[in-house]
């Protein structure tokens, strides 16, 4: 029996209101927020886990408009993370403050941190009395650090917030040295950030505009692509289960390719997974016998029904036949009045009209006549018994081993007639090897002389360059017809489960491989694997050895199965002859940023990288203090004042009279 996985169809939870206990209250404790694009995770400094886990989008569902203003509604108007229970029934309606992974929609940041503070209980009036660590983007635009501050500091009153970057949280809290290769997959870009000595390289670090959102959405269109009749059921959310459970990412692509193209090792390995469906109940619980003889009787009545309206419509015609020849026996017995009188009745405007529908029907009879003896020759005929070449056994093992010789010689003549078809297609082409041998041949024959096709060998030359010898053999084509035939007849019918099935093969490791190959979905960039090696082409190479002996892979799409082991041999392949190399995953790739936010935010210099609100009004918004996770701060310019339009009375202004003809 096949293995059928089956979707769990994850729901969200609605997050409780957490207590606001006097410790917290009083305490000053610090309150970690890691702002990540996929998930937003929130939680006290002093905590072990995070206390709040969502997903970073609002909805704000559509008006019920059957419904009459003075009655509430039925659904809130904003839903935000694990409120948002069947996020599918409002997936036009998701809004995120990120553009890629840098938050510019501030009207919704503002609404995730009401979201983020009411469900910690947080209940002081008018401000909220806990400094902050949030996390931003690598290289986060001061713009959009100055209106993040500005709403943390004049709309919630926060005494003081400290900002650092996830992926470096991350690497500092697994403790793996001052000098590494940090390769980020989120969920909109891959940042890779080369860290030597504890610093920052940030003018060599690159980034690729493609993360899980984009492996969603195309490994969404591949499968709605290959199962259109199952469109609506293959919804995003159902994308992102198979992503995350059931896909990883191969050490070489295109073997992994070869391997699937093999049927037998198909059939071994692919995936099947159940889509939900209703069972229907409209079944007879006929035997296939009972079947068989439903439809024969069902085809019979057809037929009658079929004479009886060919018998109706055949009396119709002679009778109208009756009267043409009546009207025309007027005008041949020379009653001219009385013929125009009677061809009115008929539509009839002359002579030769009336000879023309004569002619019609009586033509029309014949073939009705026809048809009509051939009906009643095939009733009389007995019943065609199966030819015996394709009778299946009566014995069960037996009839298996028939029916699977049968599905063999049905898929070796369909093989035969696709490379048939490739031949015909490659001769059409002028530079393949089919094409070359055909002209060679020609040529041959061209010196040979005129007394071509008098030897049996030509006949053999002939079906050599011959395009008519490549079209499908008759005889192919009538034994492909049996065995499709024997196959309808005698094959098992699935059950109705298997046609609400998805076979994934080759689907699970080609949405991954955009990671590597971004120029699968369109995408010019370059990818992983390129872009790590365009990176260690800016340092020494003791700085190399230093990178590649440290290569941190962390985020959510670092967690693919297969990519720590793609790594290493995509820098088996661009690091110099017996160099070493290490790939290091994070523990815990989506939680660690939390993990080292939490434990900066409990160190004993955590007040000294924090920007305190005296501070803010003083630097303003755009400011950050440094530190070993943060950003890099660089000072906004001033703003470029245009002098270069000269006043009105300026002697140095030429003036130039412009005249215009009308």
């Amino acid at each position: 029996m096949e293995d059928v996985l089956v979707l769990k169809d994850y729901k969200t939870v609605p997050d409780i209101v957490h207590e606001y206990e006097p410790t917290l209250k009083f305490g000053h404790i610090p309150l970690v927020i890691d702002n990540g694009s996929y998930q937003c995770r929130v939680g006290w400094s002093i905590n072990d886990e995070p206390n709040l886990i969502f997903k970073n989008l609002i909805a704000r569902p559509r008006k019920d408009r059957c419904k009459k203003d003075a009655e509430p509604p039925v659904t809130p108007p904003i839903q935000i993370g694990n409120d948002i229970i069947n996020i599918e029934a409002v997936r036009f309606q998701l809004k995120t403050q990120f553009d890629k992974n840098v938050v510019t929609h501030f009207e919704v940041q503002e609404q995730v941190c009401d979201y983020i503070f009411s469900h910690l209980g947080i209940d002081n009036e008018g401000c909220v009395p806990h400094p902050i660590v949030m996390t931003e983007a690598f290289v986060t635009p001061n713009y959009s650090r100055q209106l993040m501050s500005e709403l943390l500091f004049e709309a919630y009153g926060v005494p003081a917030v400290s900002y650092g970057v996830d992926s470096l949280f991350s690497m500092y809290k697994n403790d793996i040295g001052d000098s590494a290769l940090i390769v980020n997959c989120g969920y909109h870009t891959i940042h890779i950030i080369p860290v030597i000595r504890g610093k920052v390289i940030a003018e060599h670090a690159r980034r690729i505009n493609l993360g899980g959102s984009e492996i969603i959405c195309y490994l969404h269109k591949l499968l709605q692509l290959k199962y259109p009749v199952h469109v609506n059921a293959i919804t995003m959310s159902r994308i992102e289960e198979i992503l995350h459970e059931h896909s990883s990412i191969a050490l070489d692509y295109q073997e992994e390719i070869k391997k699937w193209a093999n049927l037998d090792y198909y059939e071994a390995n692919v995936k099947r997974i159940q889509l939900p469906f209703v069972q229907s109940t409209s079944s007879s619980g006929l035997t296939a016998e009972q079947q068989k003889e439903r439809k024969k009787e069902m085809a019979r009545r057809l037929l009658e029904i079929n004479a009886r309206k060919r018998e109706e419509r055949l009396a119709e015609d002679e009778e109208q036949l009756n009267q043409l020849l009546a009207i025309q026996d007027l005008i041949e017995d020379g009653d001219t009045d009385e013929f125009n009188e009677a061809i009115k009745g008929f539509d009839i405007k002359s002579y030769e009209d009336l000879q023309r529908q004569i002619s019609n029907l009586t033509m029309r009879i014949e073939k009705n006549r026809q048809r009509i003896a051939a009906a009643a020759n095939a009733e009389e005929m007995p019943e065609p018994k199966p030819s015996g070449r394709f009778q299946p056994p009566s014995d069960p093992e037996a009839f298996q081993i028939w029916l699977n010789d049968t599905r063999a010689k049905y898929r070796e003549v369909v093989q035969r007639r696709e490379a048939r078809r490739a031949r015909r297609a490659a001769m059409l082409r002028r530079r393949t090897a089919a094409a070359a041998e055909r002209m060679r041949v020609i040529s041959h024959l061209a010196a040979a002389g005129d007394d071509f096709g008098t030897r049996d060998s030509d006949w053999d030359v002939y079906k050599s360059i011959s395009r008519e010898a490549d079209s499908d053999s008759e005889a192919d084509g009538e034994r492909l017809v049996e065995l499709e035939e024997a196959l309808r007849e005698y094959e098992p019918q699935q059950p109705s489960n298997q046609h609400h099935q998805l076979h994934l093969a080759i689907e699970p490791f080609r949405a991954p491989e955009l990671m590597f190959q971004p120029s699968m979905m369109g995408n010019l960039e370059a990818g992983l694997a390129e872009t790590m090696e365009y990176v260690f082409k800016h340092f020494s190479p003791e700085d190399q050895l230093l990178l590649a002996n440290n290569v941190f892979l962390t985020g959510g799409c670092s967690q693919f199965p297969g990519l720590k082991g793609r790594l290493e041999r995509e820098l088996l392949e661009m690091r110099p002859f017996q160099s070493t190399h290490k790939v290091i995953i994070a523990k815990n790739p989506s939680l660690d940023a939390w993990y080292g936010a939490r434990d900066f935010a409990g160190s004993n210099e955590f007040e000294n990288w924090c920007i305190t609100k005296e501070e803010y009004y003083e630097m303003g918004g755009e400011y950050l203090k440094e530190h070993h996770a943060s950003n890099k701060y660089y000072k906004s310019p001033a703003p470029i004042v245009d002098n270069t339009l000269a006043p009105a009375g300026d002697a140095n202004v030429v003036k130039e009279e412009i005249v215009v003809d009308c």
